[in-house]
């Protein structure tokens, strides 16, 4: 498997045949598509809609997106951010205005392997590249969330040796498994 590191800024300009092969990959699992709800027909994604669904992840300076390749298929995608994308906030005494609570962990935002190569490996080893980058990097853990209804991803994580930490509503009010795991 070769995997292409795309960072934030070369990623806001992605080539029209990649986000068009990206379309293709994501309406290949209509499943975890219906369940994140960021395409309103998971049976007709175009390279639009998978522009505008990367946005918010991209519009992070630190974003990366890693595309797994095998034999020149594109089988993977993992869209990685140095922090949680939707950092939570503490109040910090008198002060009216909340502070953002430090988290060193950097965030999987995404990790989806093509429809037709589900339980080929392919997750299990970018998931490993993903964490080989980080630790390499100094980093002590990476943390990630998981929609609670989509019970395939949160045993495949818990699998690979991440543990819950908690659950919050993510920004479609999804409820969603916070998960962590630390080296």
């Amino acid at each position: 498997m070769i995997v292409d590191v795309v960072t934030a800024g070369e990623a806001r300009a992605l080539p029209g045949e990649l986000l068009t092969e990206l379309a293709g990959f994501y309406a290949s699992d209509r499943a975890f598509q219906q369940l994140g709800g960021d395409f309103p027909d998971p049976a007709r994604i175009r390279p639009e809609d998978v522009a505008v669904s990367l946005a918010d992840d991209l519009a992070h300076p630190d974003a990366e997106v890693l595309l797994a390749r095998s034999a020149g298929r594109l089988v993977a995608v993992a869209v990685v951010l140095a922090a949680d994308p939707d950092q939570v906030s503490a109040p910090s005494g008198t002060d009216p205005v909340p502070e953002p609570v430090p988290d060193p962990d950097p965030w999987i935002a995404l990790l989806m392997v093509h429809g037709r190569e589900r339980r080929s490996g392919y997750g299990r080893e970018l998931a490993g590249r993903v964490e080989d980058r980080f630790r390499a990097a100094g980093h002590r853990g990476v943390r990630l969330s998981v929609a609670e209804a989509n019970t395939g991803a949160v045993a495949f994580w818990t699998a690979l040796g991440y543990e819950e930490t908690g659950s919050r509503p993510d920004r479609k009010g999804h409820r969603c498994r916070l998960l962590r795991k630390a080296w």
